[in-house]
């Protein structure tokens, strides 16, 4: 996956700079909160349960506050294989989740800022 940005436009939201649109952004976000409301930690059949509930348009978004106007949180829906595709294999190649192949569960994983850093030392030593 490739990362583009720029230096003096830097979002806030680490999601805006990894996804390319704001569904992709908002499904990885509802990921990392489910992920987290688990103990940090889900098995594949959480997972595939929660790719199941987005396929469904069942999965209710609350992240979105709640105003006056708006009485209940939007429901997402998201393509089942899109998501593994897009959103889930991606977050699994740049170490922001981990998986643990003899558990069989998902995590969340700093191994991202690792590679970060990692790639400025690479931009370091080019520049000397």
């Amino acid at each position: 996956m490739v990362i583009l940005f720029d230096q003096f436009n830097m979002p806030d939201d680490i999601f805006k700079i990894v996804f390319a649109t704001e569904q992709q952004e908002t499904v990885a976000k509802l990921l990392i909160k489910h992920i987290k409301d688990n103990g940090g930690e889900i098995g594949k059949t959480e997972m595939s349960m929660f790719a199941t509930q987005l396929h469904e348009g069942t999965l209710v978004d609350s992240t979105v506050e709640m105003t006056p106007a708006r009485k209940e949180a939007p429901k997402i829906s998201y393509n089942k294989r899109q998501f593994y595709d897009r959103i889930l294999t991606p977050m699994k190649s740049m170490g922001l989740i981990d998986y643990d192949l003899y558990k069989k569960t998902y995590k969340i994983s700093d191994k991202f800022n690792k590679l970060m850093i990692k790639i400025g030392l690479l931009w370091l030593r080019e520049i000397r």
